[in-house]
């Protein structure tokens, strides 16, 4: 059986820690800050959270870049020579076109490599929903499953993926062109937070809104209890846009409301950080089929 190598970008907000546990590899997209660009690392080796959320705090505005064809070219390269398949689950098309690149570069490299197998898949999602369905893939890899039922076993998964978010303003993911352009939904209402999902086109776009931060961290809680399928055989994902006392509290609020059930706590990252903002919250676990939500 051939071996297979899952991979991931920059999108997915895999710490190191994840990333090791379950052997996935990431390509890396590219952040541009102060007209220079960079890697956008998933470990933030040149800039740390609150440095990299107190420019954004500062006015001024991050960029980013698709995942390169040469880290594609480097990524895949190293792993097809050694004799792996590849899947990649990359971020929502909706969001970027790493995945179609992906796949040219995929198509070029396996001229020189023959017999090999990659499969790029657009995930539907980003942030940890993303690196949700990577790990998913990683365990199908480790219960035997070859490159081509991996990548067919994921597709079904991906309008599975929960995503329920709040941001301080939809400002910032609506310059990055991150969300469902819904001009008339909120205004610029003081004190009202939006709740975002991650629709099944895989596109960002705000579903309710609710009066100030406490509540809009309720209705996140709420919301994953209405959708999440078998808590309490699966990990809830708790993220933030370095918002350490926020994310506290939306933790206590996460462990009251499912008792017994394993969060996990993780920045988001700088990819996904520049099109939301500082100081957002969001929750991620697998649940209802998003199709439900009609935005």
């Amino acid at each position: 059986m051939s071996k297979v190598k899952i991979f991931t970008d920059s999108c997915s907000d895999l710490p190191r820690e994840l990333r090791e546990r379950y052997d996935i590899e990431y390509v890396r997209m590219n952040t541009v800050i102060r007209g220079r660009e960079q890697p956008a690392s998933l470990d933030w080796e040149y800039y740390s959270p609150k440095e990299f959320y107190d420019i954004m705090r500062g006015g001024e505005r991050i960029t980013t870049t698709q995942v390169p064809s040469e880290e594609f070219e480097k990524g895949f390269g190293k792993w097809l020579e050694q004799g792996f398949d590849i899947v990649y689950i990359g971020c929502s098309l909706a969001l970027s076109g790493s995945v179609d690149l992906g796949k040219v570069t995929a198509k070029a490299l396996l001229e020189r490599y023959p017999g090999r197998t990659v499969h790029c898949v657009n995930s539907l999602t980003a942030c940890i929903g993303e690196g949700m369905l990577a790990i998913r893939a990683a365990e199908f890899r480790d219960a035997g499953m070859n490159a081509d039922e991996i990548a067919a076993a994921i597709e079904p998964l991906r309008n599975t993926v929960n995503q329920f978010a709040t941001v301080h303003s939809l400002d910032t993911l609506k310059r990055a062109g991150r969300v469902k352009p819904v001009s008339a939904f909120f205004g610029n209402l003081l004190g009202v937070k939006p709740i975002i999902i991650s629709d099944k086109d895989g596109l960002n776009a705000p579903i309710k809104k609710a009066k100030g931060r406490y509540n809009s961290m309720k209705e996140l809680v709420e919301l994953m209890a209405e959708n999440i399928i078998d808590a309490e055989k699966q990990t809830i994902y708790v993220c933030h846009a370095d918002s350490d006392e926020d994310v506290k509290e939306l933790e206590n609020m996460v462990h009251e409301r499912f008792p017994g059930v394993p969060t996990y706590t993780c920045y988001i990252g700088p990819i996904i950080g520049a099109s939301t903002g500082p100081d957002t919250l969001a929750l991620f676990a697998f649940g209802q089929n998003v199709e439900k939500f009609s935005v």
